[in-house]
């Protein structure tokens, strides 16, 4: 079920919605849900990040440049 959402923007970032929609002859609405998605996919990574990395520490695994040498 869909849910509409209204939020104030800004002059400043009304403005460069506008541009990009134009850019990408997308609406607004469009290039909004689009981010809102990104950022909560990228919200998802970071809090699987920060409940692994405890497991992750205990094993060993310190920097991303571990991780990948032992996986490459």
């Amino acid at each position: 079920m869909a849910t509409d959402l209204t939020i104030p923007l800004d002059d400043e970032l009304d403005a460069e919605l506008n541009r990009l929609a134009q850019l990408t002859q997308r609406s607004k609405s469009d290039l909004v849900r689009e981010m809102v998605r990104r950022g909560a996919e990228l919200e998802a990574l970071r809090l699987a990040r920060r409940r692994l990395t405890p497991f992750a520490e205990r094993a060993g695994y310190l920097t991303d440049e571990d991780f990948w040498r032992a996986f490459s």
